[in-house]
């Protein structure tokens, strides 16, 4: 499946692994690009010599192209910017902003740089920054998420830029990845369904409440109360934060009631987690390796797109 993605990250297969933070460590990211596609370690809030870490790992279990995610409006933002250039990584994807004050410097140290994007503004003005591609991610993803739909949201971008453009949202088997190729896209990035990775090391309640999802099971808060909405499970807790939100609480309230619940998530605390997942959840059954995954997607993308 050869692609302008896989020639410039020099990967096999054009599948991205979401920077999802405190889930994409080195033992995720090193098996996904073990497999053939592109891991990628996430920075989050994370401090910076624990990420720096987290990179010396995954570079002992391979020697294939992985990169770093950062989230713009983290305080360690200006840390993992330098940090992916002292580690000559193959390539960052950012989110939650804008990382042009940073892509002169990573071009000049031979790094890809793909930012994640939630409108044909950001694309233009990404592709104009520089960018080698862009992520082109709808409201179905997990996490943080924009207002516009994938299938809507890809061929516009697709239409207004000349770089490629890799689709994120709501895409977790082959007929996905196929649909976004037919979108216009040149890869993929996959997040969900990288949750029920052996080598995820997330805890066995998350994965548990991801592999048990329905499609009605994901739900969206923050979009009342704050301007950054999060998409996760459907549990009594984000239950709760979505009624807060609707009894009239602040923004600095809601931040308060939130702050750290991925990171229980992950530790596994059902009660104050944030399990956050994309809307595609109900299709994920069972768990497998990282490579049964991605040879599973691209074995039927490849097929449905030879037809």
């Amino acid at each position: 499946m050869n692609t302008k993605i896989t020639e410039i990250l020099g990967i096999e297969f054009p599948i991205l692994q979401g920077g999802m933070a405190w889930v994409s460590e080195h033992k995720l990211a090193a098996a996904v690009s073990n497999a053939g596609g592109a891991g990628i370690i996430a920075g989050g809030n994370a401090p910076a010599d624990v990420i720096r870490a987290e990179i010396h790992r995954a570079k002992a279990l391979t020697t294939k192209p992985f990169g770093l995610n950062i989230m713009l409006m983290s305080p360690n933002s200006d840390d993992l910017a330098q940090i992916a250039i002292d580690e000559k990584l193959a390539f960052v994807t950012t989110g939650a902003g804008n990382p042009g004050k940073y892509i002169e410097a990573w071009k000049s140290a031979g790094i890809k740089v793909i930012p994640v994007i939630p409108s044909v503004g950001l694309a233009k003005r990404m592709a104009r920054a520089g960018a080698d591609a862009v992520i082109a991610e709808g409201g179905e993803a997990g996490g943080h998420i924009g207002e516009i739909s994938t299938m809507c949201l890809v061929p516009q971008v697709v239409d207004a830029i000349e770089i490629p453009v890799i689709a994120a949202g709501g895409i977790a088997d082959g007929r996905g990845m196929a649909a976004a190729f037919m979108l216009g896209a040149q890869g993929v990035q996959i997040g969900t369904a990288f949750l029920a990775a052996h080598e995820c090391q997330i805890h066995e309640n998350y994965k548990k409440l991801v592999v048990g999802a329905k499609d009605t099971d994901s739900i969206v808060t923050g979009r009342i109360a704050t301007t950054h909405p999060v998409r996760g499970i459907k549990t009594k807790f984000a239950r709760a934060m979505l009624d807060l939100e609707k009894s009239g609480c602040t923004a600095e309230d809601f931040e308060v009631r939130t702050a750290g619940a991925l990171k229980k998530a992950v530790d596994g605390n059902i009660e104050e987690g944030s399990f956050m997942c994309g809307s595609i959840a109900g299709m994920i059954s069972r768990e497998g390796s990282a490579e049964e995954i991605i040879r599973e997607i691209t074995k039927v993308a490849g097929g449905l797109l030879s037809k």
